[in-house]
């Protein structure tokens, strides 16, 4: 294993996801305990050092989970723990400690490693400064309640400057992978970080899994040069960046342990081939785009309430990875409470607003006669 030097501490550079054990009778709180526990004594026992958890996983019983687990093992002193503070359910400032005190008896731990303020876009940040969050956290570390303050990201790049300018943080948290290099923070977000001095954790490394099944093509190209799996190769991108503290992965199977413990063991440096390749398969993944939304929802609200980036992300979705029955379902599942896209009324205000200059009347239309079938 592969470590980072984090203040004289040794990160592994895989980091353990805990929102996506196995779970039992297709119930998300009802984690499988038994096999979660024993891929989680595995990658321990093979190196792996933080583990990243959050108050809303598995329907808020990942905490626990995690909590017993280090307890039962002996293992809470072996590992570096990060959680974090969900600030939608923040409302006063007392919320801040109550739902701390909360985290920290789930988690049957008297301090954290590595807290983060979860899930910040600018207009929750700012909400956070206006409530006093920084006089919260900075008093959790003064007491020793924990050692590190980061924030997890899903914004704009914009957004992501001004956050991280905005406090003296210990590290941050970004989504990072070969495909989506320009989305939220990107890589533009990551090297703002590395210049301020300020360590980078990469989330949806494998963008939700659909890097590990890539479309016959890419796999093809990879045939070429490559004997790593395209979840390793996805894996590398990240690892390759030398201010990624560690990569976080929802590992909930022995054999992706060990998938993921042996690139994170390799050598991190990537290859001419390698290059080639990620650049390729964005080439590709572009191509099958139905259109070019980055979801940075310039266009809401809309006059009538329709999710225009989320029925895009769908229909997009259904062409990138083949997931047309899947896409198909989901836009079942929002029509139970969204708008319709047949609802459009032409008005133009979101075509005025877009930053892409996207034609989103007839998209929508597109996108409807697609998904509705």
């Amino acid at each position: 294993m592969k470590y980072f030097d984090f203040k004289g501490e040794k990160i592994s550079r895989l980091g353990f996801g805990c929102m996506r054990f196995k779970t039992l009778d297709e119930d998300n709180s009802k984690i499988d305990k038994v096999e979660s526990a024993k891929i989680l004594k595995e990658a321990i026992e093979k190196g792996l050092t933080y583990i990243d958890t959050a108050y809303p996983y598995h329907d808020q019983m990942s905490e626990r989970f995690v909590g017993e687990f280090l307890e039962e093992n002996n293992l809470r002193d072996k590992i570096y723990l990060a959680s974090k503070l969900p600030c939608w359910l923040v409302k006063e400032k007392d919320d801040f400690y109550k739902i701390f005190n909360e985290q920290l008896e789930k988690l049957r731990t008297n301090n954290l490693d590595f807290y983060l303020l979860h899930s910040l876009d600018i207009k929750r940040f700012r909400q956070m400064v206006e409530l006093g969050v920084f006089d919260f956290v900075n008093e959790l570390k003064e007491k020793g309640l924990v050692k590190n303050i980061g924030f997890s990201f899903h914004d704009e790049y914009e957004a992501f400057e001004e956050i991280i300018k905005a406090y003296d943080w210990d590290f941050c948290q970004i989504q990072l992978n070969y495909l989506d290099i320009s989305l939220q923070a990107g890589l533009k977000g990551y090297e703002l970080a590395k210049k301020m001095g300020i360590p980078v954790v990469i989330m949806e490394p494998v963008k939700g899994g659909r890097l590990a099944n890539p479309p016959i093509k890419i796999r093809e190209i990879m045939a070429e040069f490559t004997d790593l799996s395209p979840a390793q190769l996805a894996l590398k991108f990240p690892l390759s960046l030398d201010n990624v503290m560690t990569v976080l992965s929802g590992m909930n199977s022995s054999e992706q342990v060990a998938e993921n413990m042996a690139i994170a063991s390799a050598d991190p440096n990537l290859s001419d081939k390698e290059k080639e390749f990620y650049e390729k398969a964005r080439e590709i993944y572009k191509k099958r785009e139905q259109i070019a939304c980055t979801a940075c929802e310039y266009c809401l609200p809309c006059t009538v309430e329709i999710n225009i980036p989320k029925v895009f992300a769908m229909w997009n979705n259904a062409f990138l990875y083949d997931e047309a029955e899947k896409s198909k379902k989901a836009f079942e599942e929002y029509l139970k409470d969204g708008v319709n896209p047949e609802a459009c009324i032409e008005c133009g205000k979101c075509e005025n607003i877009c930053p892409q200059s996207l034609e989103i009347i007839k998209g929508l239309r597109e996108a409807n006669e697609f998904l509705s079938k």
